[in-house]
């Protein structure tokens, strides 16, 4: 693979991830969002796999193929189940949909261009320590970290948190990969298992939530606390 090609695939995998990020604060249907994420758990391999391509580390390459299967296959295919369970009664199809977010959609972008402008001045010191096209790529993965936080503290549904807590996750692994030319495989495998394990609990507490409380979200369930 060409330094030229290598560069502007690693570019559209890079501008793909973030762009993910900030569609997820763009929509407010669950199920959209979902989708979403699955496409940025593609972007995100694509970026492992094009750094084990390009170093010629077949471990990375299948550290890219294992993040695929699971971030883009499995982990969805549970929060699409646990939607359909939330949403299966008629009388809970607002839990589809982030109905009231604490910040409103367009502060939310605004909010993601100035994270993302604070992430590239912040990383301006690292990647001119060592400036290569993954190095120079690294604002990306710290600006979806911000974002992922963003979406952690701003969502009331319970499973939109769950992605903002996925994106967060997902930005922390792009940052390892493209700070340091990867990750090793045993890492990346106990990271992605303590992920899948976080995603399986919290699928059983919303559905848990929704029988127990008639709802997902989380200030209705404060004020029941009250």
């Amino acid at each position: 693979m060409s330094g030229g090609l290598y560069t502007q695939l690693l570019d559209l995998a890079c501008g793909a991830f973030l762009l993910a990020a900030v569609l997820v604060l763009w929509r407010r249907e669950l199920a959209a969002i979902v989708r979403v994420f699955a496409l940025q758990g593609v972007a995100l391999a694509a970026l492992a796999v094009l750094l084990g391509a390009h170093d010629a580390r077949w471990d990375l390459v299948g550290v890219g193929i294992g993040i695929g299967v699971l971030r883009a296959g499995v982990v969805p295919h549970l929060m699409r189940q646990a939607l359909t369970v939330l949403t299966a009664d008629r009388a809970h199809r607002e839990e589809a949909r982030e109905t009231q977010p604490l910040v409103n959609v367009a502060a939310s972008l605004l909010t993601a261009a100035l994270l993302t402008l604070l992430a590239y001045a912040v990383a301006r010191p690292l990647t001119a320590l060592n400036p290569t096209p993954a190095t120079q790529a690294l604002p990306v993965g710290l600006a979806v970290v911000l974002i992922g936080f963003f979406v952690l503290v701003t969502r009331r549904r319970a499973v939109a948190q769950v992605v903002g807590f996925l994106l967060l996750d997902n930005g922390i692994t792009a940052t390892a990969l493209l700070a340091t030319s990867g990750v090793p495989l045993i890492v990346e495998l106990g990271v992605s298992f303590d992920v899948l394990l976080a995603v399986l609990v919290l699928q059983i507490l919303t559905t848990r939530m929704r029988e127990a409380f008639g709802t997902t979200d989380l200030d209705d369930l404060r004020e029941l606390h009250d």
